[in-house]
């Protein structure tokens, strides 16, 4: 068996989900109407994971709580604890950004799909475990919650996008880098004229 320079290989897979300059140039304008549309989309993100963040965080305060009552955005715990989940809870921005990072990449429509619904469904655990822990950490030592909470909000909810972008990648063998690759097909497309 002959062993594929994967370097090449890589290309030729990046040109045959593209077939012509012009096309490509085309899918690029696409892609990138569709990202400032979604500069509009955040309240659509809201709509669509506030209940897939708040319900299953409800179950799981309900395995270690005798009274969990939802009351709009308020969560109350034992008839005497409030936690209000707020937009920022959501992390709607999170999901927005994960799609940007996905939509400015060259991969076919197939791998796209899947690794938005990947990164969607990972990001949403992490989230509903993230707001579990601080709920119970605010039940059992508001100090250290609010302590935790500033350094997550601050630090860590950013390495967590970046690091799932990362795994994202590699798990679907994304070879081309957002922005910076359509920028590039579209000097050498100009270049060639």
């Amino acid at each position: 068996m002959k062993k594929r320079n994967s370097k090449k290989h890589k290309t030729s897979k990046l040109l045959k989900e593209s077939k012509t300059p012009k096309k490509n140039i085309i899918l690029i304008f696409v892609r990138y109407l569709i990202l400032l549309a979604l500069m509009f989309s955040l309240p659509f993100i809201y709509y669509i994971f506030t209940p897939l963040t708040v319900y299953p965080l409800i179950l799981l305060l309900k395995i270690f709580f005798t009274s969990i009552v939802l009351k709009g955005s308020i969560i109350l715990i034992n008839k005497t604890i409030f936690i209000e989940i707020i937009p920022a809870c959501i992390a709607g921005s999170a999901y927005l950004l994960l799609l940007i990072l996905n939509l400015s990449t060259q991969i076919n429509l197939k791998k796209r799909i899947y690794s938005i619904l990947f990164t969607f469904a990972i990001f949403l655990i992490i989230n509903i475990l993230r707001l579990f822990l601080f709920s119970v950490l605010y039940i059992k030592n508001q100090s250290l919650f609010d302590s935790l909470h500033y350094i997550f909000w601050n630090i860590m909810s950013t390495i967590i996008v970046i690091l799932l972008w990362f795994i994202t990648v590699k798990v679907f063998s994304i070879s081309s880098t957002p922005i910076y690759t359509d920028f590039k097909d579209i000097i050498n497309s100009i270049k060639k004229k």
